[in-house]
């Protein structure tokens, strides 16, 4: 089972470290507004083009890998839960790397996600 939950906190990290790097991926590209739905396939381009998002989507993929290997060797009922983390861990980190506010009133849902994981994990 320790094995089980490195190979989760590895997805996790993955798909924590996809979401940032996307983030960042776009916040280099801008807005994207309802004038590009008109001409979508420059846009379109200029996404699929930047490093950042395509370093994103390869930590996602990273992350599938990983997240496979879990699906074969724990039931999803327990596994599945455990990628709540991802709630807590991304706005920890866009709130420490990216400067981005986090509410108290999120905080304290951020502890709850903490809690039900926890009571996941030990039953």
């Amino acid at each position: 089972m320790g094995s089980s939950i490195i190979l989760v906190l590895l997805a996790v990290i993955c798909g924590v470290s996809g979401q940032l790097v996307l983030k960042l991926g776009m916040a280099q590209i801008g807005r994207i507004g309802v004038e590009a739905l008109a001409q979508p396939l420059p846009i379109v381009w200029r996404v699929l083009s930047s490093p950042l998002v395509i370093g994103g989507l390869a930590c996602y993929a990273l992350g599938a890998v990983f997240w496979l290997t879990v699906l074969s060797r724990v039931p999803l009922s327990l596994a599945y839960p455990m990628l709540a983390l991802t709630y807590v861990a991304i706005p920890l980190l866009a709130w420490l790397l990216l400067g981005e506010s986090v509410s108290g009133l999120r905080w304290v849902g951020i502890g709850v996600i903490c809690a039900g994981v926890l009571l996941v994990a030990r039953s």
